[in-house]
């Protein structure tokens, strides 16, 4: 007898780290070299101790029930950092929701809009993406529809792809900026395209921002929020944002972010985690006002990602096709040959170094797998360790090459 489930999860595809374990589970890593990982974007740097005893301080939190809107004094601090980051004022009570970091809001949050009694309701996606959009999509009862980066344009998602009637049946759209894995970041005049959309098809859009904080240029990536108020957007219409924690402060395990914008849809939003159970840990929401209001922990984590990619990227462009990113802790580099799935599994065989191939992030659209021939490398690891793994890329590619 079959087991009683959503039909619905049998839309959903293996996570991209499940199809390479598959890929990869009768191969046998070079014994004689230590593993090192460049896959999962995991941040390995240490956590602020300024968050470590905030959370300490706050242990009589476990004695109480928590508040899904979170404790005023976090939303204020949310607030408190988006004017100094963006020069936004938020209003704390009806703009800003706390969330248990940002995997679980994008996903939830299509749970919230998406109306699947309308006929053809569509999410559209940047390609490749993180795989919680199509996931939150399909299990919303939408369909996917795919905007494939553009190379031309340091890998921004193309939304020209998309046409006019699946704009129609649009009711959600997921943007990544800066984006996982390209690293690109949208300027202010694809703001203001996608806002005119949303405006004529009156779908909303959900902006991922949990690298924001990781940049290379002089200039901060723009938020969707700032590029709304400087477009004459000041109430955030049918625009949420969504940022975290686990990379601007090296907490993944907190699991702590917040949503914030559009205050009509914030309200239907606490409304559903009301229900789904999503109130903060309180010791959490303590630990995360402190990480909000200091900045002087977040300026030595990018100085230490600069640093790396600063060593790392010249050493790869030797042998790959790749460039330092807008933001981001990715390198997004093409492969010799174009086979990402070989040159992953031949490199961690002969070198033992795990990278992730660009095509498990992506699905085929417009007739390409935009991700096929490129890897994914994740500079999370201290310096010295990314170096290593730098230079057995460099003699690894070097033979395979030849």
């Amino acid at each position: 007898m079959q087991t009683p489930h959503n039909p619905l999860l049998d839309k959903l595809q293996p996570y991209p780290f499940e199809r390479l374990r598959a890929l990869t589970k009768d191969l046998q890593p070079n014994p004689a070299l230590r593993p090192i990982s460049l896959g999962i974007g995991e941040p390995k740097h240490p956590a602020p101790k300024l968050i470590e005893d905030a959370l300490m301080a706050h242990l009589s939190g476990l004695s109480v029930y928590p508040a899904t809107a979170g404790e005023p004094r976090l939303r204020e601090a949310i607030c408190g950092w988006l004017q100094r980051r963006y020069g936004l004022a938020l209003d704390p009570a009806t703009q800003v929701l706390p969330v248990n970091g940002s995997r679980e809001a994008l996903f939830a949050f299509a749970q919230t809009v998406i109306d699947a009694s309308r006929p053809g309701a569509t999410v559209v996606c940047p390609n490749p993406f993180y795989q919680i959009y199509e996931g939150a999509a399909l299990l919303a009862g939408a369909r996917p529809a795919f905007a494939n980066s553009d190379p031309a344009r340091n890998f921004a998602a193309d939304w020209r792809q998309i046409d006019e009637a699946t704009w129609a049946r649009t009711q959600l759209l997921y943007v990544c900026s800066p984006g996982n894995p390209t690293g690109a970041v949208m300027p202010l005049e694809e703001w203001r395209e996608l806002f005119a959309l949303s405006d004529r098809h009156g779908f909303v859009i959900a902006s991922d921002e949990c690298y924001s904080e990781i940049y290379f240029r002089e200039e901060a990536p723009l938020s969707g929020l700032q590029a709304a108020a400087q477009l004459g957007r000041p109430d955030f219409r049918n625009l949420v944002a969504f940022t975290s924690l686990s990379k601007r402060s090296n907490v993944p395990g907190l699991r702590s972010g917040f949503v914030a914008g559009d205050a009509a849809l914030l309200k239907k939003f606490l409304l559903y985690r009301t229900y789904h159970g999503s109130a903060m840990n309180p010791m959490v929401q303590a630990a995360s006002v402190a990480a909000w209001s200091d900045e002087a922990h977040v300026t030595a984590n990018r100085e230490a990602y600069r640093a790396k990619f600063a060593a790392v990227t010249p050493l790869l462009a030797e042998v790959l096709d790749v460039a330092l990113p807008d933001a981001s802790f990715y390198l997004w580099a093409g492969v010799p040959g174009g086979d990402d799935v070989r040159f992953t599994l031949e490199l961690l065989a002969q070198y033992n170094v795990a990278v992730l191939p660009g095509s498990l992030l992506a699905r085929e659209a417009h007739g390409v797998n935009p991700g096929r021939g490129r890897i994914r490398l994740a500079l999370v690891a201290e310096e010295a360790e990314c170096l290593e793994a730098a230079r057995r890329i460099v003699e690894f590619t070097r033979a395979y090459k030849a």
